[in-house]
């Protein structure tokens, strides 16, 4: 559902990649996540390329969160099993209330393209009001997993936001 401008949402991307917040790799996922939710009608509020590092995601996650209130925080990288890959671990310190169904939903997806995606870690919930979604780093499985959240980010945002409008009257 692309946006209108009466009901656009602010959206941050946050790139997790040690060589990424070094200079030693473009950011094409983070560069995707921008051009594709744009065009969608959100409205980009912040980005950033930042290390793997357990307490730097903590810190960067709660001021988008907390201080600039951007309602929608897209991250990429950092959901593998890599000994580096602690995305997970911070999302459980900075969530409010995890929304699995999302997560399950990308996984499940993802599944049936490749059986690696049984190891994405990639978490999705709220924090205050914002909803923070955690995509894997790559460019084609950040594609991926974002066609299929795609379709309820604005009831979602809605529903955080305090919305009303009833779940099961979906207009799929």
């Amino acid at each position: 559902m692309t946006l209108d401008k009466e009901e656009s949402y602010a959206f941050a991307v946050l790139t997790m990649s040690d060589k990424g917040a070094r200079g030693e790799r473009e950011d094409t996922s983070g560069a995707y996540l921008q051009e594709r939710l744009a065009a969608e009608g959100y409205i980009l509020q912040a980005y950033a390329v930042i290390p793997d590092q357990k307490q730097v995601i903590i810190d960067r996650l709660k001021a988008l969160a907390d201080d600039l209130q951007v309602p929608l925080i897209v991250t990429t990288g950092g959901t593998g099993v890599s000994p580096s890959d602690v995305t997970p671990e911070a999302m459980n310190e900075v969530l409010d209330k995890e929304i699995p169904g999302m997560a399950e939903a990308m996984r499940s997806a993802s599944l049936l393209k490749t059986s690696r995606a049984m190891l994405s870690r990639g978490k999705v919930g709220i924090r205050k009001g914002s909803l923070i979604i955690n995509l894997p780093g790559s460019l084609k499985a950040v594609k991926e997993n974002l066609e299929v959240v795609l379709p309820v980010l604005v009831h979602a945002l809605e529903k955080i936001r305090g919305g009303t409008n009833d779940c099961g009257a979906a207009t799929e």
